[in-house]
């Protein structure tokens, strides 16, 4: 069953502490089964308040994305993340 993780931006702390992520984070993909779905495409907000941004990514199974996610080399890189910006993260599974 596919899972997905889904990464909402709510909002910028520190702009080049985010650069470097974004230009970091592409790397820690390879060697994972992984497909990014959607990378901060245009949005509406039904509900609740707008955020700046969402990513959305598949992976095979729960077991892949939490290998991605706690592996060494993102772990290294989403710190920038969380020095950049305030965001939720959430894994959902598929059906």
């Amino acid at each position: 069953m596919s899972t997905y993780i889904v990464f909402t931006r709510e909002s910028t702390q520190d702009q080049e502490a985010l650069v470097t992520y974004m230009d970091l984070v592409a790397s820690t993909l390879e060697g994972h089964s992984v497909k990014v779905l959607s990378s901060y495409g245009a949005l509406e907000t039904l509900e609740g308040e707008e955020p700046e941004g969402a990513v959305i990514v598949e992976f095979p199974t729960k077991a892949a994305a939490r290998a991605w996610y706690y592996s060494p080399a993102y772990q290294q890189v989403v710190q920038y993340r969380f020095k950049g910006a305030k965001y939720r993260a959430i894994m959902i599974d598929g059906n």
